[in-house]
C-alpha cells in the first residue's frame, strides 16, 4: 500500500472541503447570521489539507486497492469534518446525528434526524444541498474534473467512485470525460433552478432543490418536502428532472454528438423508463379512488416513483398511507435504483438487467447442459467478469441489508419500519416507512442504528466494495 500517495489525495479532499464552506459563508452574511461555524470547519479541513500534503511522497505507484481505500477514506474524512458545522453551531449538538445528516447529504441520500427543517440556519440548509450536489456524481470526480492528476490514478479512483456495473470513459482522457460530465450536471442544474423560478418558488428554495434534485438527495428547505409548495407545475418539473438525472450520463453524450440511435435505443434506458411508468400507472390505478380520479392520482404516482426510484426521496404525499400493493411496487423500485453512470442510487437498472438474462441463461443450461449461451447488453456480449461481479454485488448488497436490518431491529421498531428504513440507507433513497417515512425522522433510531445506517449510505453510495475493503488486512499491506 502506497500510503502516502493516498495523504496527498486526501489532502486534495480536504482542500476542496475547505473551498466549499465559502457559499455557505456567503450565504449567512446575506440572511445576517454567524459565520463562524463555516469559518472554523473550513480552518480544521485546511489543517488537515496541509498536514496530509506534508508527508512525503517517494513512490508514484498506484493501483487498483490504493483507488479503493483512496475513495473510502475520502467519504470518511469528508463526511467526518463536514458534520462540523452542524455542531459549531448548536443546531445539532449530537456528533452521531450530524454524521449522520451529513453522510446523508454526500452519498445522497436525504434521510434526516431533523424534525423542524424551517428552523435551521440558511447557511446550514445550503451546506446540506451543496453536499447533495457534489456527492451526486462523486467528490474525486469533481477534483479530477478541475486539478491534473495521472490518467492511472485517475483510472482506479473513477472506478471505484463512479457507480455501475463498469467504468466507461466518454472520450480517451478521463479528466477531459470527467469536465464534460461535470459542465451537463451543470447546464442541468441551472435549467432547473430557472424553471423553479419560474414556477414561483422563492430563489434561495430554488437553488436548494435544484442541487438536491440534482444530485438525487432529496434534502428540502420545508418539512413538508416539495408537497409544501402544493403545485402541479413545481410537481412535474421535478418529477422530470428526477428522472432525467438518474439517466446515465453518457446518454447525454451521445446525444450531444448526435448519435440519436445509440442514445435512444439503449437497453438500460428503455428499461429504466418502462419501469418508472409503469410503476406509477400501476400506482395510480391502485390509489384512484383516494385521489379522485386516474390523473390526479397519476400526478402523484409519478412523483413518489420518480423520487424513489431515482432515490431522490422528495415527497408530495404521506405514501405510507397507501394501499400495500403501492408501498410494494415503491419498495421494488427502491431496490431497483437508477441507470449506471447516474447520480441515483439503488442496485441500478442494467444490473437487473443483467442478472434476469444471467437466470434466463441458467434455466436453459439446466434444460439443455450442451448449450452454449452469453450474456448480451445492447447487442454486445458482456465479460465473464462483469457478469460475476454484478451477481457478487447483487448477493453481498442483500446479505449487507439483512446484517443491517438485524441490528438496527434492536431498537425494537415493526419489521417494516426497520426494513424499509435499512433498504432506504442502503440503496441511498432517503424516506423509509412508518415513523422515518416522508413525513417523519430517522430521529428515532438509537446511536448505535444511526451509525449503521450512515455506514449503509456510504456502503450503497460507493457500491459496496471500497468500504468493505477498508476491513480486508491485505487491502493495507505494504507489498
Amino acid at each position: 500500500m502506497n500510503y502516502p500517495i493516498i495523504c496527498k489525495i486526501l489532502g486534495r479532499v480536504m482542500a476542496l472541503e475547505a473551498v466549499l464552506m465559502v457559499p455557505s459563508v456567503i450565504t449567512a452574511l446575506y440572511y445576517d447570521e454567524s459565520v463562524l461555524w463555516y469559518v472554523e470547519t473550513a480552518a480544521v479541513a485546511a489543517v488537515l489539507a496541509l498536514l496530509l500534503n506534508l508527508v512525503p511522497l517517494k513512490r508514484h505507484d498506484f493501483y487498483a486497492r490504493e483507488g479503493f481505500v483512496s475513495v473510502a477514506l475520502a467519504w470518511v474524512l469528508m463526511s467526518a469534518v463536514g458534520a462540523l458545522p452542524f455542531v459549531f453551531s448548536g443546531e445539532e449538538p449530537s456528533y452521531t446525528d450530524a454524521f449522520f445528516e451529513i453522510v446523508s447529504g454526500f452519498t445522497t441520500t436525504g434521510s434526516t434526524i431533523l424534525t423542524d427543517i424551517e428552523g435551521m440556519s440558511k447557511g446550514i440548509l445550503l451546506w446540506r444541498s451543496l453536499s447533495h450536489w457534489i456527492g451526486g456524481m462523486g467528490v474525486l470526480v469533481f477534483i479530477m474534473a478541475v486539478l491534473p492528476m495521472s490518467e492511472e490514478r485517475s483510472m482506479y479512483i473513477m472506478r471505484a467512485e463512479v457507480p455501475g456495473t463498469s467504468f466507461g470513459k466518454l472520450v480517451p482522457r478521463i479528466r477531459t470525460s470527467s469536465a464534460i460530465t461535470y459542465l451537463i450536471y451543470i447546464v442541468l442544474t441551472v435549467i432547473l433552478i430557472i424553471l423553479l423560478c419560474a414556477g414561483g418558488m422563492p430563489f434561495f428554495d430554488s437553488i436548494n432543490h435544484a442541487m438536491a434534485t440534482a444530485g438525487t438527495g432529496g434534502f428540502s428547505v420545508k418539512t413538508l418536502s416539495i408537497g409544501y409548495y402544493d403545485s402541479v407545475y413545481i410537481d412535474v418539473v421535478v418529477s422530470i428532472f428526477m428522472l432525467l438525472f438518474g439517466v446515465n450520463f453518457s446518454i447525454y453524450f451521445l446525444l450531444l454528438v448526435r448519435k440519436f440511435k445509440d442514445a435512444l435505443t439503449d437497453s438500460e434506458f428503455l428499461a429504466y423508463f418502462g419501469i418508472a411508468l409503469g410503476a406509477a400507472v400501476l400506482i395510480a390505478l391502485d390509489i384512484w379512488d383516494e385521489y379522485g380520479g386516474f390523473w390526479h392520482a397519476f400526478r402523484y404516482s409519478l412523483f413518489q416513483v420518480s423520487s424513489l426510484m431515482t432515490t431522490t426521496g422528495f415527497a408530495t404525499a404521506d405514501f405510507i398511507y397507501w394501499p400495500a400493493f403501492s408501498k410494494s411496487i415503491l419498495i421494488l423500485v427502491m431496490l431497483i435504483g437508477a441507470s449506471a453512470g447516474s447520480t441515483g442510487g439503488g442496485l441500478k437498472v442494467s444490473r437487473v438487467i443483467i442478472f434476469f438474462k444471467s437466470a434466463a441463461q441458467e434455466i436453459g443450461k439446466q434444460i439443455n447442459p450442451r448449450r452454449t449461451t452469453s450474456v448480451r447488453l445492447n447487442g454486445k456480449t458482456l465479460p465473464a467478469a462483469t457478469v460475476h461481479n454484478t451477481l457478487v454485488f447483487i448477493a453481498l448488497y442483500f446479505l449487507l441489508t439483512f446484517v443491517i436490518v438485524a441490528i438496527v431491529s434492536l431498537d425494537g421498531y415493526d419489521f417494516e419500519t426497520t426494513f424499509a428504513s435499512v433498504v432506504s440507507c442502503m440503496s441511498n433513497v432517503g424516506p423509509g416507512l412508518g415513523p422515518a417515512g416522508p413525513m417523519g425522522s430517522f430521529d428515532i433510531f438509537s446511536d448505535l442504528s444511526k451509525w449503521c445506517l450512515s455506514f449503509a449510505m456510504l456502503a450503497g453510495r460507493l457500491e459496496i466494495f471500497p468500504m468493505l475493503i477498508l476491513f480486508s488486512p491485505a487491502a493495507w499491506r505494504r507489498r
